[in-house]
């Protein structure tokens, strides 16, 4: 996963934790109940932290980049583990979790395969019943402005439900705003 400076410092940022604490989070999982066990794929800089534990009662995080993962262990560790690792092929066993979460960074996953193994591995990481959901910027000018010199891969959401659902994956329901578009999905009971 590449990003940009300009993309680093947004994302550490602390206007991005404020933005969000107050409008991702809460947007993308509006009536979800994330159980008592939750799994942050992607956490990067731990902006979503604060928010995740006012609504699980234990979050992991799962993190790709090394130094990013010792930040986060630094500033996050007392209240939430961090295990580095990949996404599309995580170090847990089979249906941990209550729910799994990622928010603003599967355009960062290099291509649709490898975002489709993500797919699969939150599945496999889920308890029967368990929720996958999160967000993920919709694809513009702007939007590949800012990620000049990223891994750059926006999911189109016209096609996410039915690879969701190609996954494993029920219940799938996808919302699409101004600027980004939620996921909401089950595995099966």
């Amino acid at each position: 996963m590449a990003m940009n400076i300009f993309h680093r410092l947004c994302c550490r940022s602390s206007m991005w934790e404020r933005t969000s604490a107050t409008r991702i989070v809460p947007w993308a999982l509006d009536g979800l109940d994330l159980g008592g066990s939750a799994l942050e794929i992607g956490p990067g800089y731990g902006a979503n932290v604060r928010p995740l534990l006012d609504r699980a009662g234990s979050l992991t995080g799962v993190e790709i980049d090394p130094d990013l993962a010792a930040r986060l262990r630094g500033r996050h560790g007392s209240v939430m583990t961090v295990v580095d690792g990949d996404g599309t092929d995580m170090p847990f066993p089979p249906q941990q979790f209550d729910s799994v979460v990622c928010f603003t960074m599967l355009h960062h996953v290099p291509t649709p395969a490898q975002q489709d193994a993500l797919f699969a591995d939150a599945l496999r990481v889920l308890r029967p019943g368990g929720v996958f959901a999160g967000s993920d910027g919709l694809d513009s000018s702007l939007f590949r402005l800012m990620h000049v010199g990223d891994t750059c891969v926006p999911v189109p959401p016209e096609h996410a439900a039915d690879r969701l659902t190609r996954i494993g994956f029920t219940d799938v329901d996808i919302e699409t705003g101004t600027t980004s578009f939620r996921f909401r999905a089950r595995r099966p009971a």
